[in-house]
């Protein structure tokens, strides 16, 4: 168990969840959530096995921080949140969050799951910023974003292609003074 909030734990990934997020990911032509998450890559095929290997680093215990950490609610993996880094000897990373199901959008479960991972980050890394990085399409990432804080430091006009349509990458980051400032009674109020 990673974090747990009033709604939503993010905790390790575990063999038993891979057939579920295999599902989620790889088991449904275009995936409704491959739209709203950075759909102007393609989403490459990738078999069960592949699948597997890949997420065996994220199912090993180690000492270390998880990059890939599940979302649970209510016995149920929905989906997943994670950090890259960009730079790690500054401790730069990025983080992100994908929930692949879509009856749990718009419900604050998403909301929920990045403050706790946030949280998590803040709480077990020397970081002095936590980047979130989203493109202008979703709206529902951006008002996340800035429900929790985040400020928009960048926004790179018409860099994304969608669809023939060009959008804009947007670039938010919070501070970790900033996010203590924020603190216990916002929070609650975020995981109330």
């Amino acid at each position: 168990m990673i974090k747990t909030g009033n709604r939503v734990t993010i905790r390790s990934i575990k063999k038993e969840d891979l057939p579920g997020l295999y599902h989620y990911i790889y088991g449904v032509e275009n995936p409704e959530w491959k739209k709203w998450d950075a759909p102007y890559f393609p989403l490459g095929k990738l078999s069960y096995r592949d699948f597997c290997d890949q997420y065996e680093m994220y199912i090993q215990p180690i000492n270390q921080i998880p990059s890939r950490t599940a979302i649970e609610v209510k016995g149920k993996v929905i989906g997943i949140v994670s950090f890259y880094w960009e730079h790690q000897p500054s401790y730069w990373l990025e983080s992100g969050i994908a929930i692949y199901d879509p009856s749990y959008w718009s419900e604050g479960y998403g909301t929920e799951a990045l403050t706790l991972w946030i949280s998590y980050l803040f709480d077990n890394l020397p970081l002095v910023r936590v980047g979130l990085t989203t493109w202008s399409g979703n709206a529902r990432m951006m008002k996340c974003a800035e429900k929790l804080g985040f400020t928009l430091e960048g926004r790179l006009r018409k860099c994304r292609l969608y669809q023939g349509k060009h959008y804009d990458s947007m670039r938010y980051g919070v501070l970790r003074e900033e996010w203590e400032r924020l603190g216990t009674k916002s929070f609650n109020k975020i995981l109330n």
